[in-house]
């Protein structure tokens, strides 16, 4: 789509809303004549008027600009050339950069019989795995870095209290948020809606969902059905041999979250873990022994730790009284879920998490554990052991994504009308209809850009 600005006089520029695309860049074979009464047009013009037109005209045109920073755009006029400004016949370049698109579909849903692929490609980490090969030999043995080494990433353990510190806070402000916001949760299937009622839509897979013909069954949601509670079994040592299946009903399990703020450095009495004071000396590619630290000196007292939060009983929850106060809760539950997961991100990559392609289950660790539990499609060809993949943000933190009501006071959604509906996290919805600013990341897959068609014959119009 091409939309003409003047640029200076009579002169225009195509413009192009695209990820990176210049104003100016006119193909020749097209409109050479143009170009050329642009050029003079331009080198008869100083270059301090030359910007300035243009800076008028970029003005002028804001009524369509406004349209561009719902994707988050930013428009910055860039003038390239190597000669003198005076005397330059090149036009200057407006570059739109679209940091966020304006629209953008959900994750892909894979279904319960195929496999999640892998992040990184087999190709490519079977490739990378022979550069290094290739690299290392005729090399010395470098010393592993932390934390394959048993010790702690000293300056990650600030992030680790933060990250459990947040998912406290996530959860108190949460339990507070939903005395006043509607919630509601399908009693069988795992959606749930944000809203006054629960949404039309026919989409429930659960038991008994055909004698309703896919509606759902709503009930009052509870915390647990906002956050997925991902568990993980926790390691005293996490250089252990993998868990077999004997030990699985022997070694606790916590949430994965806490579990890798635990093995990051955080201390919690009720679950232990070893802390090394020097490096473990490998001796295979799976086995090591520790190293022999009588010779150290006794270790100083530490120093006062951060403080952890607790969780608030029901009894104890303090109902939100103002509007204001409902603002100010929800502007801080937003900020402690980007800060659990940009803290747990930043985890997950120095701590390896694992993750199985055919169910759920996730394991904090260098490996993961041997428990022959994996009930996915097809388990028995596999004897229900599970396939072990590295995990990403939203494998150890689902984000379990809502539709987005435009208008909590307006008229419900509408089933015909469900292309036209963005969705969101269900955190990121509770806290937008509460009043809270909507983070740009958040912005494409809300649709917030879409105009709503008023009735169905409007829609029908849509091509």
């Amino acid at each position: 789509m091409a939309i003409l600005s003047d640029a200076v006089g009579d002169s225009s520029v195509g413009l192009w809303t695209s990820s990176n695309v210049k104003v100016g860049a006119l193909h020749s074979s097209c409109c050479n004549e143009y170009v050329l009464h642009c050029q003079n047009t331009f080198s008869s013009v100083p270059y301090k008027k030359t910007s300035e037109s243009l800076k008028l005209n970029v003005n002028s045109n804001l009524g369509f600009l406004d349209a561009l920073k719902v994707g988050g755009n930013k428009i910055n006029p860039l003038l390239k050339s190597k000669r003198s400004p005076r005397y330059s016949s090149r036009i200057p370049a407006l570059v739109i950069r679209n940091d966020y698109p304006q629209n953008a579909d959900l994750p892909k849903y894979y279904s319960k019989k195929e496999k999640k692929p892998f992040p990184v490609p087999i190709v490519e980490l079977r490739r990378a795995a022979r550069e290094r090969l290739k690299k290392s030999r005729g090399q010395p043995r470098r010393p592993m870095p932390a934390p394959k080494n048993g010790l702690l990433v000293r300056r990650l353990i600030p992030v680790a209290y933060e990250v459990l510190n947040a998912r406290i806070l996530l959860i108190n402000n949460l339990k507070k948020l939903l005395k006043v916001m509607k919630v509601h949760a399908c009693t069988c299937c795992n959606e749930i809606h944000v809203g006054p009622v629960g949404h039309p839509f026919r989409s429930c897979r659960g038991a008994g969902a055909s004698s309703r013909r896919g509606l759902h069954d709503w009930v009052g949601a509870a915390v647990e059905d906002i956050l997925v509670p991902v568990d993980a079994y926790h390691l005293y040592d996490r250089l252990r041999k993998r868990i077999s299946h004997e030990e699985r009903f022997s070694i606790p399990r916590i949430p994965a979250v806490v579990e890798l703020c635990i093995q990051a450095g955080v201390y919690i009495p009720e679950y232990p873990a070893k802390r090394r004071r020097k490096a473990v000396i490998r001796v295979g590619k799976n086995e090591f022994i520790d190293a022999d630290e009588s010779d150290l000196p006794d270790p100083e007292p530490e120093s006062p730790r951060v403080p952890i939060l607790t969780e608030i009983h029901e009894s104890e929850i303090v109902t939100p009284s103002s509007s204001e106060e409902i603002i100010l809760l929800a502007e801080e539950t937003l900020q402690a879920w980007e800060r659990m997961r940009q803290g747990a991100n930043k985890l997950m990559k120095m701590y390896q998490v694992r993750v199985c392609g055919y169910c759920p289950e996730v394991h904090v660790g260098p490996s993961g554990h041997k428990a022959q539990d994996c009930g996915a499609h097809k388990h028995q060809q596999r004897n229900g052991q599970h396939g072990w993949q590295r995990a990403l943000i939203d494998d150890l933190i689902p984000p379990r994504y809502v539709w987005h009501v435009p208008d909590v006071n307006g008229p419900p959604l509408k089933t015909e009308l469900r292309s036209f509906y963005g969705q969101a996290p269900a955190v990121v919805e509770i806290c937008a209809q509460a009043g809270a600013a909507i983070p740009e990341q958040y912005k494409p897959t809300m649709r917030l850009d879409i105009g709503i068609p008023a009735s169905i014959e409007e829609a029908e119009m849509v091509v």
